[in-house]
């Protein structure tokens, strides 16, 4: 074990169970996973060798499209699946365009909770809470968000990453459906997702490998079709849902050496 395992294991958290999270922070470059999360992420390097572009695509858009936001005079916001803290987060952007801005990052990922919550302690206008996307009530009637989100105001809901782990029998779009009914009008939803239809057979790989080792069954597998859906009653905004690496590129952080990714779709959406 590296000082890094040791480091982690520090904060009682089982190391000999892979997380989504410490992966993803593993395929952008961090340091907070351990030897498990290294080594599921080679296997799914070796059968989907798009996996690191993925990643790399995904977190630019993320900092595209809430950039975006804040500059359309969005000053509050919900990120869903935040995933382990790095460079560039939600807060550090949208405070640098307007330091009013409030945010609320969301997950339930125990490390992922450490982190945020000490990387935020002395930031009074940004909090973290434990909480599951599949449980949208639950979350929107979370007091500390209450808190710190008025739901009479416009509101940037992010779920960057995390939707093509829900799978189809947990009602994914019933689900974005009840966040949307309860976002006021002005609100924006970004939304990034992997489709099948371009290698459908590196993206069932990559399900297989997710499936094992969550021990869940069920499929996630969504066409570029059925993303579409997650933003009914919506309007997207230019250049509508496209691969990520081509919404507005040039505004935000390039996905970098690894290339792009055919994988991923990102798009911003209002609703009126």
């Amino acid at each position: 074990m590296g000082d890094d395992d040791h480091r982690l294991a520090s904060m009682a958290i089982d190391e000999s169970i892979p997380s989504i999270a410490r992966i993803y922070d593993y395929l952008l470059g961090g340091k907070d996973n351990f030897t498990c999360d290294r080594e599921l992420a080679a296997r799914l390097l070796d059968e989907v060798p798009e996996a690191r572009a993925l990643a790399l695509d995904n977190r630019a858009f993320l900092g595209r499209a809430v950039r975006f936001l804040a500059e359309q005079g969005i000053r509050q916001f919900i990120d869903i699946g935040t995933g382990l803290p790095t460079q560039q987060n939600v807060h550090e952007i949208v405070q640098e365009v307007a330091p009013e801005s409030r945010v609320v990052y969301v997950d339930h990922d125990p490390i992922v909770l450490v982190h945020a919550r000490a990387l935020l302690a002395d930031n009074p206008r940004t909090i973290v809470v434990d909480s599951d996307l599949r449980r949208p009530d639950e979350l929107l009637a979370n007091p500390e968000v209450r808190n710190l989100i008025d739901f009479n105001q416009p509101v940037g809901f992010i779920m960057v990453g995390i939707l093509y782990f829900i799978l189809n029998k947990e009602r994914p779009f019933d689900v974005v459906a009840r966040y949307r009914d309860a976002m006021p009008p002005g609100s924006y939803l970004a939304l990034s997702h992997i489709v099948s239809d371009d290698n459908p057979e590196g993206y069932s790989q990559a399900q297989e490998l997710y499936r094992g080792f969550l021990k869940r069954s069920g499929d996630a597998r969504r066409s570029r079709e059925e993303v579409c859906r997650f933003f009914d009653g919506f309007e997207l905004v230019d250049p509508g849902l496209v691969y990520a690496c081509d919404w507005r590129p040039g505004t935000g952080t390039p996905a970098g050496d690894e290339g792009p990714s055919s994988w991923v779709l990102g798009g911003v959406a209002r609703k009126d």
